[in-house]
């Protein structure tokens, strides 16, 4: 009989991931997941894609970069599911829109923004990318239980992270982040958008994992650290690592509660 062929991307077969898998861009970010983990065992990287897979607290669990942006992510979403992931946590950074949000907060995704051009490949735009409930509640729960400052509701899943993001000027205009000051049309418009309608963060993987998690029948959640703010205020205000052990720790607690 001949050995079953691997995903056609990441080379993944059924049995070697679990059900419970953590999601994040950076594939340094696997082994920092994974660090508290038993049993752990490298058995994907290939070009962004990283999986490391382990137990914790007798809980099988898998940690998996995807990259940047929605279609390196769907890519990964759609073979982890192959192999048998049911429930997903995304472990992430984010800008910072909301005027409460600071540096080093944590924000839980109730619900997503589709600016993307993955995701609607898939499903019409107006269909609602929302986490799941439990998932939610689960976070929300762990982050409450370690006393971290955090903020629950909608995110911005954005596609293009220059032009979709902006400068504070010195007089509050907005200045755009691309080449030689390319400025998309609706620039300013967008942003000022999102922040009147509530929206809590920016970031790029949200939008498409709660929209493929809902249409393949899975569970998924997204919790971010706030690295920056949008607009950017400059490079002084961009912290990458701040907080991430705390959000790592939270979204760990997490799975291992909806696993228990």
């Amino acid at each position: 009989m001949s050995e079953e062929p691997g995903q056609p991307i990441t080379g993944l077969r059924s049995g070697e991931v679990g059900e419970n898998v953590f999601v994040c861009g950076d594939p340094a970010r696997v082994e920092r997941i994974s660090s508290g983990w038993s049993n752990t065992q490298e058995v994907c990287n290939v070009r962004e894609y990283r999986v490391r897979v382990g137990e914790r607290d007798g809980v099988r669990l898998a940690a998996a970069s995807a990259g940047i942006g929605a279609p390196s992510t769907a890519i990964l979403i759609e073979e982890l599911a192959k192999v048998g992931a049911r429930r997903f946590i995304r472990i992430g950074n984010s800008g910072g829109l909301a005027p409460a949000v600071e540096v080093g907060d944590l924000v839980i995704t109730t619900g997503s923004v589709r600016d993307d051009g993955t995701s609607t490949s898939y499903v019409a735009a107006s269909y609602p990318a929302v986490a799941d409930y439990e998932v939610v509640s689960a976070l929300v729960s762990a982050a409450r239980e370690r006393g971290v400052r955090h903020h629950v509701g909608i995110t911005w899943a954005l596609d293009a992270f220059y032009a979709r993001n902006a400068i504070l000027g010195q007089d509050g205009a907005l200045e755009p982040m691309s080449f030689e000051g390319y400025r998309p049309p609706d620039l300013e418009s967008r942003i000022v958008e999102m922040r009147g309608a509530r929206v809590q963060n920016c970031e790029m993987e949200s939008g498409i994992l709660l929209t493929l998690a809902n249409l393949f029948g899975l569970r998924a959640g997204c919790i971010c650290v706030v690295s920056d703010r949008s607009p950017w205020p400059g490079p002084t205000e961009l912290d990458i690592d701040k907080n991430m052990d705390a959000c790592i720790a939270v979204a760990v607690d997490a799975m291992l509660k909806l696993a228990g």
